[in-house]
C-alpha cells in the first residue's frame, strides 16, 4: 500500500478530496485547541467524539422525564422499559451477530463478570484462563477475582501468552502452543480483540477454532475493536464477548456497554447465571412476587440484571445511525487501513531512528491505532505534541497511542500529525 502514497501535503489534501467518507466529520462535535482550531484528535481509541445528534436524542429522553414521568416507561415515543430492544439490530450488525445474541447492558467489565459466572465452572482438573500479556488491567482484575471465587490461585491458574523476547506482539502460534499444552486444564480463553497497548488485531476465528477443538469456552474483551474493525462474532462460533460503546462507538463517558452470547448458549435457559429482574421472561416480569422462579429469556437478554440506563443509551443511538449511514463497518475499516498505512508510511519515509511503530506492519493485523514506541524523552515528546494542539495518549513507559478514525479524522491530519511529530523528535 506504502507504494502508492507520497509525503507531500497536496497528496493528503488528495487523498481528502476523493474520500467518500469525508462529509461525516461534519456529524460530530471537534475540539478546539488554545489557537481557535479543531485539535488533530487521534484519541478515539481512548474516547470517541460527541456526535452532534446526540444532544437532540438526550434531551428527548429528559423531556419525556419531565413530561410524562413514570409514563415514559410504556407511553414514550420510544419507551423507556423497551428502550434496549431498539439497539439489537444496529448493534448485532456492527459485530456479526443474530439480534437475539446481543444485549447492550452496564459496563464492560460488569459484563465481564456476568459473563465469567456463566461459563467459568471451573473443576479440578480443568481450570486454568488464557490470557494475553499485556492485557487491560481491568480485564486482568477480574479474571484474577474470578479465579480466587472459585478457589484458585492465579499463580496455578493464569497462563499468559506473551511476546517473545525483543518482539512487541503476541504470535499465533504461540498462542496455540499454550492451547496445545495446557489444552485439558483450559477452562476458558479470554482476550482482547485488539490489544490495547501495542494496537495488535487478534485472529479472533482461529483463536476460537483452536480453543474450542480442546472443549475450551472461547471470550472477547471488544473495547478496541467494536466500530473499529468487521467482525463475525455468529460466524466465527465465539462463545461470548463484551465491549464498551465510548471508544470507536461514540456514545460518550460512561455509556451503556455492550455483550455477545452465541445462539447456542443464549437460548440455552438450563445455563446458571446471576440473575436480576429485566432478565426474567417479560410475559411473567411485572408479576413480582407472585412469580417467585427466576425464567430466563431465551437470548442474550436474558443477562441483562436491571432496566435500560436511558441517559447512556440514549447518545449510542445517535452514534448507531451514523455508522449505519455511512455503509456499516466495511466501507469505514477501507479507510481506516488507508488512514493507518499513509501514517506508517509517512513515519517511515521520514526515516527517524528515534520512533518505532510497534503495532503490526499488516493492516489486516492491525485496527485504526498505530502505537509509536519513543526511544528518547518519550514523555517530553508527548507534552510537546498536546502544546501544539494533538490529542493522542500516552503509555508508561515509553508509548504513544494514536488512532486516525475514519469516521472524523483526514489525510491531511495525518499529515500534519507525522510532521509534527518528526519535527518535535
Amino acid at each position: 500500500m506504502s507504494l502508492s502514497f507520497s509525503a507531500d501535503e497536496e497528496f493528503a489534501q488528495k487523498l481528502d478530496a476523493e474520500d467518500p467518507l469525508r462529509h461525516f466529520r461534519e456529524k460530530f462535535h471537534l475540539p478546539i485547541g488554545a489557537d481557535g482550531k479543531p485539535s488533530i484528535y487521534f484519541a478515539g481509541n481512548s474516547l470517541g467524539l460527541m456526535p452532534k445528534a446526540a444532544r437532540k436524542v438526550v434531551e428527548r429522553e429528559l423531556d419525556d422525564w419531565a413530561k410524562r414521568a413514570v409514563d415514559a416507561h410504556h407511553a414514550a415515543d420510544t419507551p423507556w422499559y423497551s428502550y434496549h430492544e431498539t439497539l439489537r439490530e444496529p448493534t448485532a450488525r456492527l459485530v456479526g451477530a443474530q439480534a437475539n445474541e446481543v444485549i447492550c447492558m452496564n459496563s464492560l467489565t460488569v459484563n465481564l463478570h456476568l459473563m465469567m459466572a456463566t461459563f467459568y465452572r471451573p473443576t479440578k482438573s480443568r481450570f486454568k484462563i488464557l490470557m494475553e500479556d499485556p492485557a487491560f488491567p481491568s480485564d486482568t482484575y477480574a479474571i484474577k477475582s474470578q479465579i480466587f471465587h472459585h478457589g484458585f490461585d492465579p499463580k496455578d491458574a493464569l497462563i499468559l501468552a506473551r511476546p517473545r523476547k525483543g518482539e512487541f506482539i503476541i504470535r499465533q502460534e504461540d498462542i496455540e502452543a499454550a492451547l496445545e499444552k495446557y489444552g485439558q486444564q483450559i477452562a476458558i480463553v479470554m482476550i482482547g480483540g485488539i490489544n490495547f497497548f501495542t494496537g495488535q488485531l487478534f485472529d479472533i476465528e482461529r483463536i476460537a477454532a483452536a480453543a474450542q477443538k480442546r472443549g475450551i469456552i472461547v471470550g472477547f474483551d471488544l473495547a478496541h475493536a467494536v466500530g473499529n474493525v468487521p467482525m463475525a462474532l455468529h460466524d466465527w462460533n465465539v462463545d461470548f464477548a463484551v465491549w464498551c460503546s465510548y471508544k470507536y462507538l461514540n456514545a460518550g463517558p460512561g455509556a451503556v456497554a455492550g455483550a455477545f452470547v452465541h445462539e447456542r448458549h443464549a437460548t440455552n435457559t438450563e445455563l446458571p447465571r446471576l440473575a436480576g429482574w429485566f432478565g426474567n421472561d417479560p410475559n411473567t416480569r411485572f408479576r413480582l412476587h407472585l412469580e417467585p422462579e427466576f425464567i430466563p429469556v431465551p437470548s442474550a437478554d436474558g443477562w441483562q440484571i436491571s432496566n435500560p440506563p436511558i441517559f447512556s443509551m440514549a447518545p449510542l443511538h445517535a452514534s448507531l445511525s451514523i455508522f449505519n449511514e455511512a455503509g456499516g463497518m466495511e466501507a469505514l475499516r477501507a479507510k481506516s487501513m488507508k488512514l493507518t498505512g499513509y501514517l506508517q508510511f509517512l513515519l517511515e519515509s521520514a526515516g527517524h531512528s528515534k520512533l518505532t511503530v510497534i503495532t503490526p506492519r499488516e493492516t489486516n493485523e492491525r485496527g485504526c491505532q498505530l502505537s509509536i514506541l519513543v526511544h528518547e524523552h518519550p514523555k517530553e515528546l508527548f507534552t510537546k505534541l498536546q502544546v501544539v494542539g494533538v490529542k493522542c495518549d500516552f503509555r508508561e513507559p515509553n508509548v504513544i497511542r494514536v488512532a486516525p478514525t475514519p469516521l472524523y479524522n483526514t489525510f491531511h491530519e495525518v499529515w500534519r500529525f507525522a510532521k509534527t511529530l518528526v519535527e518535535h523528535q
